[in-house]
């Protein structure tokens, strides 16, 4: 059996001036165009250091056989290329021509794990957490709901990512951003006694159970179909209401969990369809900006730090300038 190729630079490493001979996947794909000499088109590779590059083909004035090779090329193909990074508007891209090598590889021909990075913290010890976590629910039927749901999705749950982008959008994401949640919503309870604790950390644990279904873990992070046309709420709420009918549980603690589910985004605008108007719904809602939003900026930090000797960089996405040298 042929030893497979294995990734020799990741981008967010890359330079000006770099050759590169080395694999990526390719996120997106652009039409092909007409340049002075010929035909062109772009291609958008990322790889598992959660950064992006633009891929520049130049062909020849040959328009078919530039149309024929990028057909060739797939959204979620793993490509080997050859090329150089150069600056373009102050953003790197990788130009190759028809010299330069591109290539569609099988399968066997590469790993997985060369696309998808995976979180920093050890999956099996972080589901162990999860799994005490639902053992101490003392509700006897929120227990048994967890128990049901976990013994039928907890594989894929502990190994999904938690985002395509922006925050844990990796590998045993979903699980790491899960028991952030849990952590301040705990964190809550300790201040707050009437929070009703099991019915809290059950929709911590269950809130985004739907993301199970949104998102497909290939080469990369994606959006499934069912997750680009319905969304993660509804999913999750669809799955959680169906096992909600294998349990004797009341009907008030019942639409208390679906409330849970639907308002964990806080704003009709964030696609919540419900605002929260219950303690637990208010407690989960900030609970889940928290996580989300410090582990947003942490990533921007981590991507951005060492391409700068700046001390804060103007993230265009959050609109705000971002300090760089703070924190350990």
């Amino acid at each position: 059996m042929e030893e497979k190729l294995i990734k020799k630079q990741k981008i967010s490493s890359l330079k000006e001036g770099d050759l590169v001979d080395d694999i990526f996947v390719v996120k997106i794909k652009k039409n092909v165009g007409s340049y002075v000499k010929g035909f062109y088109f772009t291609l958008l590779l990322s790889d598992s250091s959660g950064g992006n590059i633009t891929y520049n083909y130049w062909g020849l004035d040959d328009e078919e056989h530039t149309r024929k090779l990028f057909k060739s090329i797939k959204e979620d193909s793993v490509v080997k290329i050859s090329g150089k990074v150069e600056s373009y508007r102050n953003k790197l891209q990788i130009n190759s021509d028809v010299q330069s090598e591109l290539r569609i590889l099988k399968p066997e021909e590469y790993e997985n794990c060369d696309f998808i990075k995976s979180s920093k913290k050890d999956i099996e010890e972080m589901y162990k957490v999860l799994l005490l976590k639902i053992n101490s629910v003392e509700n006897q039927e929120l227990k048994k709901l967890l128990l049901n749901i976990f013994d039928e999705v907890g594989e894929k749950f502990k190994n999904h990512a938690g985002a395509i982008s922006i925050h844990h959008n990796c590998r045993g994401g979903l699980l790491e951003h899960t028991l952030e949640v849990i952590g301040y919503c705990e964190r809550s309870v300790e201040f707050f006694s009437e929070l009703n604790r099991d019915l809290l950390l059950t929709g911590a644990i269950l809130h985004d159970v739907g993301k199970i279904e949104e998102l497909e873990l290939t080469t990369r992070v994606k959006g499934s179909q069912k997750g680009q046309f319905v969304g993660h709420l509804v999913l999750g709420l669809n799955f959680v209401s169906r096992k909600l009918e294998e349990i004797e549980i009341d009907e008030t603690t019942k639409n208390q969990i679906l409330h849970l589910l639907v308002s964990h985004h806080g704003r009709l605008e964030y696609g919540s369809p419900k605002e929260p108007m219950t303690l637990e719904a208010v407690a989960l809602y900030y609970a889940d900006e928290l996580s989300s939003k410090i582990s947003e900026m942490l990533n921007i930090i981590e991507e951005n730090k060492d391409n700068t000797e700046d001390d804060f960089f103007y993230s265009y996405r959050k609109r705000i300038n971002i300090f760089l040298r703070g924190g350990k």
